[in-house]
């Protein structure tokens, strides 16, 4: 609203400048410095939140207030000439800069966080663990694996809380789905959320050294097309799950022994081991649902729009091979409009279409329709603009409103499988039988 309103009054100005015949120094001067003060004054009430959004727009408006005010003390000694078109030109450069200053707020506008519905506060801490058994894959210098994770949990509570670990998308970070954290912390959980380091967009290591997705591991997406060549994503498959399911074991494993070995920790002691449930999107989820087959001290696992990459086994006359044993433990699949329709097509998502026919006891499958693929992610709150542009097509359903139905289904998922809830399990699996059979019967 702040850009919009400083375009109107540098049209006005050119207007007004133009009626009168005169380039009207003085106002101009006056609206540069009002400019400053006005983003000065909104800041400081808290109107608009500080930060990065506004720096380049203060600076071009600092920078144009100083110019504007030199050339008044200087114009005092002769009249500057009125030229209708320099004074549009000029007009027009300076809101192209306004603009081009303002994208920050445009594709990062403020918004306000979803309320949790817990009865917990929540507090945050970031971990880095190192995995000594791990040489780096992308790193040339080598080194054992490193890794950030973050924890969301109850603050000042009593007790034992199950733990969640999350694995971001392709080019995620650890706070992706910060909603969804914070709406689990607040009902009782401990959230892990890793950074698989050179996989996620940034991260940054115990040393203050910023680290950013990997050139050839992008190169590695851009080039993976299952229907044209499946050998060779069965090979970037394989090569992706290696190192993602290997850190979420270690994540687990580590957190265990901090847990075992410190139970009056602030965070670790919080934590109970014996229940664990794992949640994912996008690549991430593949990796969830690795873990999934790996461990069988998991009590569930979450896939948000997410192929079964970690089973599949092969490749046998132009078809991918899928693990054919049961999934282990309960798996709730869940989908937006990005992929929905096209489930079908896409051979890497064989084995999501084998489960929707119901037959696996444990798998549910849910259709959040109205959205796509990274509005299941906080990108679609903390950025529509690029949400939109990434997902291709637009969305019915507002941000708010996908998060908020994306945390109660998990909540109530992990709430019935991981915390064993009796009531909660029943109204869970009634539900949710009852989608799954209506959602297989549109794949006949």
């Amino acid at each position: 609203m702040t850009v919009y309103f400083l375009l109107l009054l540098e049209a006005a100005l050119m207007v007004y400048r133009i009626k009168i015949k005169s380039t009207q120094r003085k106002a101009t001067a006056a609206l540069r410095g009002g400019s400053v003060l006005l983003l000065a004054v909104l800041a400081g009430l808290f109107v608009i939140e500080w930060g990065f959004r506004y720096y380049a727009l203060a600076f071009i408006l600092m920078a144009s207030a100083v110019v504007h005010i030199v050339r008044l003390i200087r114009s005092e000694r002769s009249k500057p000439e009125f030229r209708r078109t320099r004074i549009i030109l000029r007009s027009v450069g300076m809101s192209a800069l306004i603009l081009i200053a303002s994208l920050p707020a445009i594709v990062f506008p403020e918004y306000n966080p979803l309320p949790t519905t817990g009865e917990y506060q929540i507090r945050s801490e970031v971990k880095y663990f190192t995995d000594e058994s791990r040489m780096e894959t992308y790193n040339k210098q080598g080194g054992a694996r490193t890794l950030t994770v973050e924890f969301w949990y109850p603050e000042n509570a009593g007790g034992r809380f199950p733990l969640v670990v999350f694995s971001h998308g392709a080019f995620g970070i650890r706070a992706s789905n910060e909603t969804l954290f914070q709406e689990l912390a607040s009902h009782g959980y401990v959230v892990c959320s890793i950074d698989h380091t050179y996989h996620c967009l940034y991260t940054t290591d115990a040393n203050g050294k910023s680290l950013r997705s990997d050139g050839g591991y992008m190169s590695e997406l851009r080039g993976e097309n299952a229907k044209q060549d499946k050998q060779n994503s069965l090979e970037l498959y394989k090569k992706w799950m290696d190192i993602r399911v290997a850190d979420i074991n270690f994540v687990i494993d580590a957190v265990a022994a901090y847990t075992r070995s410190d139970p009056s920790d602030k965070l670790y002691g919080l934590i109970n081991i014996e229940k664990i449930g794992v949640i994912g999107h996008s690549l991430g989820g593949s990796a969830a649902l690795g873990i999934g087959r790996l461990r069988s001290d998991i009590g569930a696992v979450i896939a948000l729009e997410a192929p079964f990459l970690y089973d599949i086994l092969g490749v046998e006359n132009d078809l991918f091979v899928f693990e054919n044993a049961e999934y282990p433990v309960p798996v709730l699949n869940v989908y937006s409009d990005s992929s929905w329709t096209h489930l079908a097509q896409w051979p890497q998502y064989a084995q999501n279409v084998r489960m929707l026919s119901g037959q696996n006891k444990n798998a549910y499958s849910v259709h959040i329709e109205g959205t796509g693929h990274l509005s299941l992610t906080d990108l679609s709150l903390s950025s529509p603009v690029l949400t939109r542009i990434l997902n291709g097509h637009s969305s019915s359903v507002t941000p708010e409103d996908c998060l908020t139905q994306l945390n109660e289904i998990c909540l109530s998922f992990f709430n019935c499988f991981v915390k064993n809830e009796t009531l909660e399990a029943m109204n869970f699996v009634g539900l949710y039988r009852l989608s799954l059979r209506s959602i297989a019967a549109s794949f006949q």
